[in-house]
């Protein structure tokens, strides 16, 4: 039997709905809270353990519950001299989703 993680980066607002739809399939999920990306905004880590042949059915509801958005933020100002004056425009930008690795499990320990 191969176990493989499947660790998920999903968008803060769609976490939740994530691991309730996991849990209704049956899979055992933990959410870790992280930070990073360009917006530096918050993030959800997901992980589940599985077995190889499951593996589409968590990418499945991973796809069906993190969607992408448009968000419009402010861009860094760049380095000024005082006394400069510099109004940025809002920089459209595509957020959420999911970006997924998943690893081989070299042994599955339960206590």
């Amino acid at each position: 039997m191969n176990i493989k993680l499947i660790i998920s980066v999903v968008h803060s607002d769609d976490a939740d709905q994530l691991m309730t739809a996991l849990r209704d399939a049956g899979f055992s999920s933990t959410k870790i809270s992280t930070t990073g990306g360009f917006l530096r905004e918050g993030n959800a880590t997901i992980l589940v353990g599985t077995d190889e042949a499951n593996v589409p059915n968590v990418l499945d509801i991973i796809k069906r519950n993190c969607h992408t958005r448009t968000q419009y933020v402010n861009p860094l100002p760049p380095v000024m001299e005082p006394g400069e004056l510099y109004m940025p425009n809002p920089v459209e930008v595509q957020v959420g989703g999911a970006v997924i690795f998943i690893l081989d499990v070299e042994r599955l320990i339960k206590y």
